[in-house]
């Protein structure tokens, strides 16, 4: 589920204000897997070619031939490696991989950089985004250009009241960044808690998801979910969740994909097992890394000669 600022999302702020769900609402935040192939290296590395680029990088390298894959990820693994220290250690590589898989994360804000840092310094300002609002005097917009900049205050760590890429980045997407969960649980609970006592109970949790109105049959779901509501979201069984308990719901501890990847990819590619990966034992397992059409051709005469 992404968490919307207003400046994103005007006209849909109407929307969301007058309309009631009619169908099952996802609020959780799950860890995506890094590829819907599946994770064969004995068949092939597709798998770790999307998992270590992203889905759209991964069928570029594909009409590469060897020569260049090499090249480019030559230069890959100098951004990778983050301290310039020559060695690509796994969290390095996690953390490539996380934002290789959350790259329309950073060209969407890209996108809202540009209509925002209009005098090129390189920091958003909260009054350069506020003024979006600027003559606007419904209650609805002033609720939301305070949790705005509530959310603003958190992203911005310096608090200097400005915002560069990477705060700005938090404060359009906090459900990406630790120090952002409290936000993201806060206005979780604003938006379903209807009666303003800071807690959700079983009716503000359906009716979250789900409307009856024309409807007089309830669906199965909902009642799986009351089940879930009562036999597992509200841990200390009061009939209602608090923080804790929203924060378990949304932000679940799933398996760290990138993690494990990262992990895998450095102990296939680590020759002299140091832990620790230099630019010459990336490229030399380049076709773990990568695609290209030489191995894409051995492949094709792979599964020729199964016929």
């Amino acid at each position: 589920m992404e968490l919307r600022p207003l400046v994103m999302c005007f006209a849909l702020c109407v929307v969301y204000a007058t309309s009631k769900p009619t169908e099952k609402k996802d609020r959780v935040h799950h860890d995506e897997p890094l590829s819907n192939r599946e994770h064969d290296d004995v068949e092939n590395f597709d798998y770790d070619h999307e998992a270590f680029l992203g889905q759209e990088e991964a069928k570029t390298f594909d009409q590469l031939t060897p020569e260049e894959s090499k090249e480019r990820l030559g230069m890959l693994v100098e951004r990778i490696d983050e301290d310039k220290d020559g060695y690509v250690t796994a969290e390095e590589m996690k953390k490539w991989i996380k934002h290789a898989q959350k790259r329309w994360i950073y060209d969407d804000v890209d996108r809202q950089w540009k209509s925002h840092d209009l005098n090129g310094d390189e920091v958003v300002s909260w009054e350069d985004i506020a003024c979006v609002l600027d003559g606007h005097k419904f209650t609805f917009y002033r609720q939301m250009m305070n949790r705005d900049e509530r959310r603003f205050k958190m992203a911005d760590q310096d608090n200097d009241m400005k915002a560069n890429k990477e705060e700005f980045t938090a404060f359009l997407h906090p459900e990406e960044y630790d120090h952002m969960k409290d936000i993201v649980v806060l206005e979780t609970m604003e938006d379903i808690d209807k009666n303003g006592d800071g807690l959700i109970d079983l009716d503000e949790y359906i009716g979250d998801m789900y409307s009856q109105e024309g409807d007089a049959t309830e669906p199965e779901w909902v009642k799986t979910e009351k089940e879930q509501f009562t036999e597992f979201r509200d841990k200390n069984k009061d009939g209602k969740m608090d923080k804790e308990e929203t924060r378990d719901w949304i932000l679940p501890s799933d398996y760290d994909h990138a993690d494990a990847e990262a992990k895998h990819l450095v102990y296939e590619s680590d020759t002299d097992k140091d832990g620790r990966l230099t630019k010459a034992e990336i490229v030399d397992k380049y076709d773990l890394f990568v695609g290209s059409q030489a191995t894409d051709f051995g492949e094709a005469l792979t599964r020729h000669d199964e016929f």
